[in-house]
C-alpha cells in the first residue's frame, strides 16, 4: 500500500477501461490524480465512485488548447507533476483500401499528436526523476487485417517515446509504455463496427493468445502502477507487453 503516497499523476482517457482502473489503483495507492477525458457526463459519473483526493478535467486530446489547459489545472491545483500517464487513444479498423484522410488524421491526432503535445506543455512541471507512462499496443509488432493506421500509430508513438527516453536522461525522467493485448476495454464498443463483428473480431483475437482469454483493464492498471513506482526505479525506455503472450509467439 502506499507505493505512490503524495505522487501527483496526470491520466488522459480516464473516464473508461484502462485510465479509469488504473486512477483507482492510483488513488489506493495514496497519489493524487487528475482525470481528464473528453465527454464531461463520464467525468461525472467516474467521480461519484471514486475515493480519494482526485480532480476532473475536460480536454480532448487532439486539441493544442486542451492539452495546455489540462497541464495548467493539474499544476494551479497540486502543483509539480511525479506521473504522466498518457492513455487516450482510439482504434477504428478500416481495409488500405478505405482509408480516408480524416481517419488517418483522427486516429494520429488522438494517438499521437495528442500525448506529443500533452508531454511539451508537462515538462516545465514534470518533476526531476519522475515518470512518463503510454499506453500503446502489441498491434504495431504484428500485422491485423483493418489496423494499418492503428498500427502506425502505436508504431509512431513508440519510435517518439525513445527518443524522449534520450532527451530526458539528464532529468532522470523515465520513459515507458505498456503493450496491451486483447483487453475488455470499451475501446472495441467505439470502432464504428456491428456488435457482431466487434464480437467475431474480439474471438478472433482472444484464440491467438497462449493464456486463451482476454486480459482486463486490472491487470493493465497493475503494470502501470509497478512502472510509475520506486520498484521501477531502473526500468526505463521499455514497452512492456501484457497481453498474454501474444506478441511472444
Amino acid at each position: 500500500m502506499n507505493k505512490l503516497q503524495n505522487k501527483v499523476a496526470i491520466i488522459t482517457g480516464a473516464n473508461s477501461g484502462i485510465g479509469l482502473a488504473t486512477a483507482k489503483l492510483y488513488l489506493k495507492e495514496g497519489a493524487k490524480v487528475v482525470l481528464s477525458g473528453r465527454r464531461q457526463e463520464a467525468l461525472d459519473e467516474v467521480a461519484k465512485e471514486l475515493n480519494g483526493d482526485f480532480i476532473t478535467v475536460l480536454a480532448d486530446v487532439s486539441i493544442a488548447a486542451d492539452n495546455v489547459r489540462l497541464i495548467e489545472a493539474a499544476t494551479q491545483h497540486y502543483g509539480a507533476i511525479d506521473i504522466l500517464f498518457l492513455n487516450a487513444g482510439i482504434a477504428k479498423p478500416i481495409p488500405a483500401s478505405e482509408i480516408t484522410e480524416a481517419h488517418i488524421d483522427e486516429i494520429f491526432n488522438i494517438n499521437v499528436k495528442g500525448p506529443i503535445l500533452a508531454i511539451k506543455a508537462a515538462l516545465p512541471s514534470i518533476k526531476d526523476g519522475g515518470t512518463i507512462l503510454f499506453t500503446n499496443s502489441v498491434v504495431h509488432q504484428k500485422g491485423f487485417e483493418g489496423l494499418g493506421i492503428y498500427s502506425a500509430s502505436k508504431g509512431a508513438l513508440r519510435a517518439y517515446s525513445r527518443v524522449l527516453t534520450s532527451e530526458l536522461k539528464s532529468r532522470k525522467i523515465r520513459v515507458n509504455s505498456i503493450a496491451p493485448g486483447p483487453i475488455e476495454t470499451p475501446l472495441y464498443g467505439k470502432m464504428d463496427l456491428p456488435m457482431d463483428v466487434v464480437q467475431e473480431m474480439g474471438k478472433g483475437f482472444a484464440a491467438q493468445v497462449p493464456l486463451g482469454r482476454f486480459g482486463s483493464s486490472e491487470e493493465i492498471a497493475n503494470a502501470a502502477l509497478f512502472l510509475a513506482s520506486d520498484e521501477a526505479s531502473y526500468i526505463n525506455g521499455v514497452e512492456l507487453e501484457v497481453d498474454g503472450g501474444l506478441s511472444q509467439v
